[in-house]
C-alpha cells in the first residue's frame, strides 16, 4: 500500500484523478488540456498512479483511455484499515465515497484487480457455478462457447432470455457476455421499485469483458461493463455493486473464504 500513499500525497496526481472522476475515460490528451500541464508532467503522474493501480487504461482502438480504479481504496478499507492512523483513514473514507458514490461522466465502468491466482482458477472462479455462488450469489448456465446462451439463477430468481448470450470465450484469457434481463421477478427479489424497474427494462442491453494477465503470481484482472444509454439507470446499479463483487472474488481466491454479507 506504500504505492498508494505515494500517489495520493502529491496535489497534481489527485488533481487527476478528481479531473478523471468528473469525467471518466479521458485520453493523454484531453487530460493535458483540461488541467494546463505539460504533456509530460501528466505521463509521469498517470504512470505513477497506475503503478499504485488507482487509474487504470482501456484501448479503444489506436486511443488509450485512462479511468479512476477505486480497487486500492477498497482493499484499504476491507482488509486494512485498523494499521492506519485515523487521518488517514478519515482521508481514504473521504476519497472511497468519492470514488464510488459520485456520478462519473461515461457510459462504461471500469475496474482493474491484481489476485494472487492463476489465470485458470480465476477463469473457473468466473464460469463455474460453484465458485460464483459463493462470492456473487449467483449461478450460471452455459457451455461458454461464443453466442450461447447463458441463464443466470440468483435469490431463487432463473433468468433466461434470448438475448443473453456469450459474446467472447478466450479460456484464462478474455469471457465477454451480455447483462442479464431485468424481469419483473428479478426487480422483486432485490427490493426494485416499480419506476426505477420500469426505466431499466427500458434501456438498451449492456455488456461485460473480463481481461486476464498474467502478472508474475498475479492475475491482473480488468472489468469493462459497457453499452450504457446516457444516464442508464442500470450503469448507477452496478457502479455500487461490482467493487464488493469484485473484492469479495478477491478474498475468496487469495483465503479460500468470500467476504461476509454485510449486516
Amino acid at each position: 500500500m506504500d504505492e498508494v500513499f505515494k500517489a495520493l500525497a502529491d496535489p497534481s496526481r489527485r488533481r487527476l484523478l478528481d479531473d478523471l472522476n468528473a469525467r471518466n475515460g479521458q485520453t493523454l490528451r484531453e487530460l493535458c488540456t483540461g488541467l494546463e500541464m505539460a504533456r509530460q508532467s501528466v505521463s509521469k503522474h498517470l504512470a505513477v498512479l497506475e503503478a499504485a493501480n488507482l487509474v487504470t487504461t482501456v484501448w479503444r482502438g489506436r486511443e488509450k483511455l485512462h479511468y479512476v480504479n477505486a480497487e486500492p481504496i477498497n482493499a484499504i478499507a476491507e482488509r486494512w484499515i485498523d494499521r492506519y492512523h485515523q487521518g488517514r483513514v478519515d482521508a481514504l473514507a473521504d476519497l472511497k465515497q468519492a470514488l464510488e458514490q459520485e456520478p462519473m461522466s461515461t457510459h462504461e465502468f471500469v475496474y482493474t484487480s491484481y489476485i494472487k491466482t492463476t489465470p485458470e482458477r480465476l477463469w473457473r472462479a468466473l464460469t463455474d457455478p460453484v465458485f460464483t455462488k459463493q462470492y456473487w450469489g449467483c449461478e450460471f448456465t452455459s457451455d461458454w462457447k461464443p453466442g450461447s446462451t447463458m441463464a443466470w439463477e440468483q435469490l431463487g430468481v432463473k433468468l433466461e432470455d434470448s438475448e443473453q448470450v456469450v459474446l467472447e470465450s478466450d479460456p484464462y484469457r478474455r469471457l465477454s457476455y451480455t447483462w442479464h434481463t431485468f424481469t419483473p421477478e428479478f426487480a422483486k427479489s432485490v427490493g426494485l421499485d416499480d419506476d426505477v424497474t420500469a426505466k431499466l427494462r427500458a434501456e438498451s442491453r449492456s455488456k461485460v469483458t473480463f481481461d486476464l494477465e498474467p502478472v508474475g503470481d498475479t492475475v491482473k484482472l480488468t472489468v469493462v461493463h459497457d453499452g450504457f444509454d446516457e444516464g442508464s439507470t442500470a450503469l448507477e446499479l452496478v457502479q455500487g455493486g461490482w467493487p464488493s463483487i469484485l473484492s469479495s472474488l478477491k478474498t475468496l481466491l487469495e483465503t479460500g473464504e468470500p467476504l461476509p454479507e454485510p449486516a
